[in-house]
């Protein structure tokens, strides 16, 4: 299974929109058995769910996440699992032994169809 998380500096990047780097686990048996940070060149929103797929993601970590962006990954097949906060390597151990805590309603919905800026339009850690 291959997992990708929102990156930045060892945590879970809060906006999925705006995420510059996904780290990328590769899992065997319910183990990481290799990771790597991987740029995602500029693409935003949308888009990010094309980078997602073309490096073939299974499941996904993120912050907050809008419901466009949300619709993109299930039509990818990836899995979700947002409003998660903390650092990305703990995150990826609980979600493989089954105890991640996670929001299974995560919404961004307060910039459907608006553009704020990289901090999330001041709505502060989570974006949820």
């Amino acid at each position: 299974m291959r997992i990708a998380v929102t990156y930045e500096n060892g945590q879970i990047y809060q906006h999925f929109g705006h995420t510059e780097q996904f780290k990328v686990y590769d899992t065997e048996d319910g183990k990481i058995v290799s990771s790597k940070v991987v740029s995602t060149n500029g693409q935003g929103h949308g888009a990010l769910a094309g980078v997602l797929n073309a490096i073939q993601t299974d499941v996904l970590i993120c912050g907050g996440i809008g419901g466009g962006a949300q619709d993109a990954l299930t039509s990818a097949g990836i899995r979700l699992y947002g409003g998660v906060t903390g650092d990305a390597d703990a995150a990826v151990e609980a979600l493989l032994a089954g105890t991640l805590a996670y929001n299974p309603n995560v919404r961004c919905s307060h910039h459907e169809g608006e553009h704020h800026g990289d901090n999330c339009g001041g709505h502060g850690a989570g974006c949820l």
